[in-house]
């Protein structure tokens, strides 16, 4: 019994340690990809790598110039944290000064250590410190600053979609920011609300543009895709009026449109703070009409008030809602814009709108440095 006593006693106590030993790898896991794990094994890997390097640049110096110690010294800039960095930095100059006494003075062959590679060296060691400074001031660790990025671009885009509308209508939008860049001071939020009979979308134009407003145009996003729908309508706007008023930001206005669509009868009624009026194309008798509503900037003061205007989809009709920078210029204002896009929009009246959104911003305002949105609402007949 006693034996049996012992063996369990021993096996509780190796379960036990196992346990640690995984909660602790488990830990050291997490904290690796949140960036919070110790960079010791780098440092140990990095300054071991700068021996070598000396070693093999002494000895073939022709194909491993000492310049080569920007090699770990250019990984350590992004791997490690600025104190560690320091430790890496003092290595490299012993190395440094220890390649320059063996090899002799520069003058006397070309695979020497010149001036040139100190300040080579110390050039891209400046710049490696000024890196993992931003990266521990910021706190986003290179390994994972780029995936967060990412993550933030496609959650912009998630929350872009618009959702599937029932038979007889299409919609689609298209963003395209200022510059080429993946980040947009435009946005689109949508959904469907009363039992799904009515579609309301909402675009926004954030003040600045590209990379400038992408933070405040992310914020903004969420806020009011968590307000749309959950809201009577006329009161979407003043709310989120109230929510930018309460952000005190120095550059914090926003222009923004908002459709509320009866998918059963076509009715609509489109409210506006501030933004470009939308066009309508009725397919009876052909002819765009401007489709204005009045209201003040988001974000300006407080208690605005927001005035919509009622109109109605019929068959074949269209509906066109856009940004400024898809119509106005510093050489164009809005009015010739707008003619500009209900021209080329007229191409399209035959063969219908699917796929327009991203052909009319090429048309219209391809190399435009300002961040254009078109969102494009059709009713293919009368839905059943």
């Amino acid at each position: 019994m006693a034996k049996e006593a012992v063996g369990e006693g021993v096996g509780i106590r190796w379960r036990r340690r196992l346990h640690r030993a995984r909660l602790g790898v488990r830990k050291a896991a997490v904290d690796y990809f949140r960036g919070g794990a110790s960079d010791w094994a780098g440092l140990a890997v990095l300054v071991a790598a700068i021996p070598l390097l000396a070693y093999v640049s002494v000895v073939t110096p022709a194909w491993c110039p000492p310049s080569a110690l920007v090699l770990p010294i250019l990984a350590g800039g992004l791997l490690l944290r600025p104190a560690s960095l320091l430790l890496l930095y003092a290595a490299s100059a012993v190395a440094l000064i220890a390649e320059s006494a063996t090899l002799g003075p520069y003058r006397e062959g070309p695979a020497r250590v010149t001036p040139g590679t100190v300040l080579e060296v110390t050039a891209v060691a400046l710049t490696g410190l000024v890196i993992a400074q931003f990266r521990s001031r910021v706190g986003v660790p290179w390994r994972g600053g780029h995936t967060m990025l990412f993550d933030l671009r496609e959650r912009i885009r998630v929350q872009s979609r618009l959702p599937r509308l029932p038979g007889g209508w299409h919609a689609e939008m298209s963003l395209r920011p200022a510059g080429g860049q993946s980040f947009s001071g435009d946005f689109v939020v949508a959904t469907r609300s009363s039992g799904g009979r009515v579609l309301e979308a909402v675009l926004t134009d954030v003040s600045g543009k590209g990379m400038d407003a992408a933070s405040r145009s992310l914020l903004l996003s969420g806020a009011f895709g968590g307000l749309l729908g959950s809201l009577p309508p006329h009161s979407f706007l003043p709310a989120a009026n109230g929510y930018l008023l309460r952000q005190n930001w120095e550059e914090g206005f926003a222009t923004s449109v908002h459709l509320v669509l009866d998918l059963e009868t076509g009715d609509y009624e489109l409210l506006s703070a501030g933004h470009p009026p939308g066009v309508q194309l009725h397919s009876g008798s052909g002819v765009w009409e401007q489709i204005t509503a009045e209201g003040p900037l988001l974000g300006v003061y407080d208690g605005a008030e927001f005035h919509g205007v009622k109109g109605t989809l019929r068959s074949g009709d269209v509906l066109m809602l856009f940004t400024d920078g898809l119509v106005e210029t510093a050489e164009r204002e809005i009015s010739e814009g707008v003619d500009r896009l209900i021209g080329e929009a007229d191409r399209f009246i035959a063969t219908g709108f699917r796929g327009a959104a991203w052909r009319l911003i090429e048309a219209v305002a391809k190399d435009v440095n300002d961040d254009r949105a078109l969102l494009v609402v059709s009713r293919t007949h009368r839905a059943s």
